[in-house]
Parts: structure tokens; C-alpha cells; sequence
């Protein structure tokens, strides 16, 4: 894992000091004392077809927004003030390509110290709206990076639509379906927050997209740790080459024995890759896993749980070098 924790340390060390190094810093702050009272304004006012890196330093306060950084504006990073002090917080439901919280569209985007959330269903238990699609975050991008993040929601908090993606140190809240998706994307270091006793029956933590055996795509949970109440699946399969690994992940007893369930792929889960692998805690000790999980060896669960999964050229090293 000599590689993982090499870019790791690029990626922390780096970050720490992007507000002095990016071409340009943009503030929001809705005490008016920054250019903007709003992020959307803000990401507005950077033209289309950008090409340097943009800081948008988003000062304290919970902005109640629908905030969209779109396809033709890449090199934004969003930077707050830590995941309890900066909240991008809205209410869509129901048509999940439209209502999210946050939609990331561009190449090359991050974020880092902020939380997205959809408060249709969140906080849980303290609302009467009925249980619905809720996007926290849509992310579409690829080369996209994640640091110290917070995503909070009930069901479908998370789209990791597709790109490839890098999420360290975030956290993520839900009950159903909560991290799903056809991306291509790392998780290392986060919480998995599950609130699965806000809804009827046990909850399922992903559902991947991948479609057919060739993809690229699939999520990796490398050294993270699964807390929370109620019961949770580990995941049942979007489509149906569905590929998941849980690697050296903290469980607690809240998933169930079986781990995981194959939803609508019953009699094909033979083409499905939904694994865990060194998996540590009480949740993760159960003899009743269903016989259907993948098997990984040592070689198979490392060459998945490593940067190279998702970085084969070089993109997490190249995009900070753009900083310098």
C-alpha cells in the first residue's frame, strides 16, 4: 500500500495550502464582507471554459441553495470552514438529475472542508416528510477530489454518477441506496453513517451501477469505518455487474449476517463483484454471508485497493502541480 500512502501525503500536504497557491480566490460570506453572499453566484461569475484554478473560500454560515458547477467550468475548488460551519443545505426531491443539493458537472473539480446536504429527510426523525429520493451531492466530473467532506441525507444521499473520484477523510449519512452510481471511485478514511433506524427495515448502504464485466467503474471503501443504528446491508447491485470492495473497513453490528443482498439480479449473481476483504469488528464476523460474495485473494483486493484504481496517469499529482 506504499503508493496509496504516497499520494495520500501529496494530496493532504498540498491541499493545506491551496488558498495561497491558486490563481484566483473568490470569497463568499453572507455577512456581505466577501465578493458574494451566495456559491452559485460566485461559481457564476467564473467564465466559461476556465482554465486556472479558482478558489471559492465559502466563509461560515449554512447557505440554504441549489448549487451547480457546470461541465464548461472546470478547476474550481470549493473550500470551507469545516463540515459543521459550512453547509450547502436544500430540499429536492423525487427527479434525482435535477433536485441534488450539489451537482458537480466539470472535470477537475474539488472540495474540501464543507458539507452538502439535502434537508428533505434530514436530520432523520426530526421531519414528517415521507421517505423519497433526496440527493445530497451529484457528481459527474471525472478527475474530482473530495477531502474532509460531509454528506447528509436518507436516501440516495450520495450519486457518484460517473468519472473517476477520489473521496479521503468524509463522511457520509443515509439509510437507503445511500452511496450509488456507475463511478470509479476510492474512499479512504471515511464514515460511513448509516441511519437505517428511521426507516422500515434494514437499509442498504450501496448500489452500484456497473453495467457489464469490461467497466472500470466500482466503489472501493479502503480503511473506513461503518457506525450508525438500525440494520444495514453492505449493498444490493444497481445493474448487474455491480462491483463494491470493502477492504480493512471498521464494521459495527449493525450490518446484517448476510451482508448483502441481490436484489433484482436473484439467479445471475454470478456476474456480481461485491466483495470485503480483512473486513474488522462485530459486524463483519458472520457465518451466514451469503456464499454468492466475491472471493479476493491478496493480489485481486490490492490491486483495487490502491490510487491505482483510480489514478493509472498521474491526474491526482497532475492536478495540484497546476497549483504551484
Amino acid at each position: 500500500m506504499a503508493s496509496l500512502k504516497w499520494c495520500i501525503c501529496i494530496f493532504l500536504s498540498l491541499l493545506s495550502s491551496i488558498s495561497s497557491i491558486s490563481a484566483a480566490i473568490i470569497v463568499v460570506d453572507q455577512s456581505k464582507r466577501g465578493g458574494f453572499t451566495t456559491v452559485q453566484a460566485a461559481i457564476n461569475s467564473i467564465p466559461s471554459g476556465n482554465t486556472i484554478w479558482t478558489t471559492i473560500d465559502i466563509k461560515q454560515g449554512t447557505y440554504r441553495e441549489q448549487v451547480i458547477i457546470p461541465e464548461d467550468k472546470p478547476f474550481i475548488i470549493l473550500k470551507g470552514a469545516g463540515t459543521k460551519n459550512t453547509i450547502i443545505s436544500w430540499n429536492g426531491h423525487g427527479a434525482i438529475d435535477a433536485t441534488a443539493t450539489f451537482s458537480s458537472e466539470a472535470n477537475n473539480t474539488i472540495a474540501r472542508d464543507i458539507s452538502f446536504m439535502n434537508s428533505y429527510n434530514s436530520p432523520p426523525k426530526s421531519n414528517r416528510n415521507p421517505m423519497d429520493q433526496a440527493v445530497a451531492a451529484r457528481i459527474l466530473g471525472d478527475k474530482s477530489a473530495f477531502y474532509r467532506c460531509g454528506f447528509f441525507g436518507l436516501q440516495d444521499t450520495l450519486w457518484d454518477v460517473q468519472g473517476r473520484h477520489y473521496y479521503k477523510s468524509c463522511t457520509i449519512e443515509g439509510a437507503v441506496d445511500f452511496i450509488f452510481g456507475d463511478a470509479q471511485s476510492l474512499y479512504e478514511g471515511c464514515t460511513i453513517s448509516v441511519v437505517a433506524g428511521s426507516v422500515n427495515g434494514p437499509g442498504f448502504i450501496t448500489a452500484q451501477g456497473r453495467e457489464n464485466p469490461n467497466d472500470k467503474s466500482g466503489f472501493v471503501f479502503y480503511n473506513c469505518n461503518i457506525i450508525g443504528d438500525g440494520k444495514v446491508y453492505l449493498g444490493r447491485p444497481w445493474r448487474s455487474y455491480a462491483r463494491v470492495l470493502f477492504y480493512n473497513t471498521q464494521m459495527s453490528d449493525i450490518i446484517v449476517p448476510q451482508g448483502w443482498d441481490a436484489w433484482k439480479n436473484t439467479g445471475n449473481e454470478n456476474r456480481l463483484s461485491l466483495s470485503e476483504y480483512k473486513s474488522r469488528g462485530p459486524g463483519s464476523m458472520s457465518s451466514r454471508r451469503v456464499g454468492w460474495a466475491k472471493k479476493l485473494n491478496e493480489g485481486e483486493a490490492n490491486k483495487l485497493a490502491t490510487i491505482s484504481f483510480i489514478d493509472n496517469h498521474g491526474w491526482i499529482e497532475n492536478v495540484f502541480k497546476n497549483l504551484n
